[in-house]
């Protein structure tokens, strides 16, 4: 086994991007203890210590790496990234011009990436600006303020310095997609949640200890290895479509009479629809919390949703896993529908001369493609549910906080898997012997 792994260092460039992909990696934790300038790093402490870890604030939390309980400069993470992202490919479905540019290739892609990011800067001014507010009137911190000198300049020292880290932060995961291993984003996401698992589980057995002798314990750890094991699994299930190609004969030559698949991952979306849905459910709460109002009708909805969503909340709530196990649902077919066009899948394969036994060309083999999509789509989306909310019914039954949450180990689990391809595909492209294989 260790031959194998050392088959990873023996290839100059893929050593070179290995090794700069830990370096990144290093900085961005380094980027998470650096409090931002002009807070009180007494309460920051005293805020440490107090911290409850469920709620959608936990979730933050553990999404930012830790950094937004010590308020550093990297504490909104990539969150603001990752709005961005959904709010463009939401927009892309219903206004022409962005759908055009996805068409266009590398090209149209660059235009959309940059929009992304004017995009990512503007949502990490508003949400610095609504975290600032937060952080001193206490409603965050549990009635600690750590912003005492709250004065303008104050506030705009500290919302310029967290929007800046946002950009340093999406700046570093494209510099792992150009020159690193690849799949940036989604491994700043993985390392900032695996540098939580110790002090998550270190929590998790301290509450488990008090009501027992650690039977809670053992159980939450089984539970999270048999998770760990069914992601793996469902992720290499897939439908394969017979593709046959007719035979066409051009002088003396006959091309073509091959047949092929393609193959149609259970879980196409990957883990994409767990961000996104985590996402959205973070934004009701940072809108709310983040009005100053007076309002009755207001406060009871802010009530609602600090007690069942956000930083009130002593263990995760049967809303929450409702409201979270729907998003996961319908953002599956949503990004599944996105990444898979049966028409243009139909209209492909017959501009090839190739056609599926048993079904026409054209628009019947496009009803044919959907139909399996939609078929095998409820089962994954339904597995990304419902793995994404069992470590939270376990933390609604027995009234503890389980801050990992189905939706950490998803994606912990899903970018391991597929940054291990891509090195697999660099190591087999060289005649070497795979991690997978």
């Amino acid at each position: 086994m260790l031959s194998i792994y050392r088959n990873m260092f023996k290839v100059p460039d893929l050593r070179v991007k290995i090794l700069f992909t830990l370096f990144i990696f290093a900085v961005y934790r380094l980027g998470t203890a650096i409090p931002v300038p002009g807070i009180d790093l007494d309460a920051v402490e005293l805020f440490q210590e107090q911290q409850q870890a469920g709620g959608i604030y936990g979730l933050i939390n553990l999404f930012s790496g830790g950094a937004l309980e010590q308020f550093s400069v990297f504490a909104l993470g990539i969150i603001p990234y990752i709005t961005a992202s959904i709010i463009m490919q939401l927009l892309a479905v219903v206004i022409p011009r962005l759908q055009a540019l996805q068409e266009e290739g590398e090209s149209g892609r660059k235009v959309i990436t940059q929009w992304t990011r004017y995009l990512t800067v503007i949502l990490a001014l508003i949400q610095s600006t609504g975290f600032t507010f937060l952080f001193h009137s206490g409603q965050f911190t549990g009635g600690i303020d750590l912003i005492p000198n709250y004065t303008p300049g104050r506030v705009i020292l500290i919302v310029l310095t967290m929007t800046a880290g946002t950009a340093m932060v999406m700046w570093l995961g494209e510099l792992i997609t150009q020159r690193g291993v690849g799949n940036g984003m989604s491994l700043i996401i993985f390392v900032a949640i695996l540098s939580q698992f110790p002090s998550v589980f270190v929590s998790i057995w301290g509450q488990t200890w008090e009501v027992g002798f650690g039977e809670r314990f053992i159980v939450i750890v089984a539970i999270f290895l048999l998770m760990i094991g069914a992601i793996i699994y469902v992720d290499q299930g897939q439908r394969r479509i017979p593709i046959q190609f007719a035979k066409r004969v051009r002088g003396r030559r006959v091309m073509g009479g091959q047949s092929t698949y393609i193959p149609l991952k259970v879980n196409t979306a990957g883990v994409i629809p767990v961000i996104f849905a985590t996402s959205v459910l973070l934004i009701p709460s940072l809108i709310i919390t983040a009005i100053p109002s007076d309002a009755a009708w207001l406060q009871a909805i802010f009530r609602w949703i600090d007690t069942n969503l956000g930083s009130g909340a002593n263990a995760v709530s049967w809303w929450y896993i409702g409201i979270l196990f729907a998003l996961i649902v319908f953002f599956t077919y949503f990004y599944t529908a996105i990444q898979f066009d049966p028409e243009q899948q139909a209209e492909m394969i017959q501009r090839q001369g190739g056609f599926i036994p048993g079904v026409r060309p054209g628009r019947q083999t496009s009803r044919h493609l959907g139909h399996i999509l939609n078929r095998i789509t409820l089962p994954g989306s339904i597995f990304l549910a419902t793995i994404s909310i069992l470590p939270a019914i376990a933390g609604a039954v027995w009234n503890i906080q389980i801050a990992f949450s189905g939706v950490s180990i998803l994606i912990v689990v899903g970018v391991a898997l597929e940054t291990m391809k891509q090195i697999e595909s660099q190591l087999t492209m060289r005649n070497y012997e795979g991690i997978l294989t």
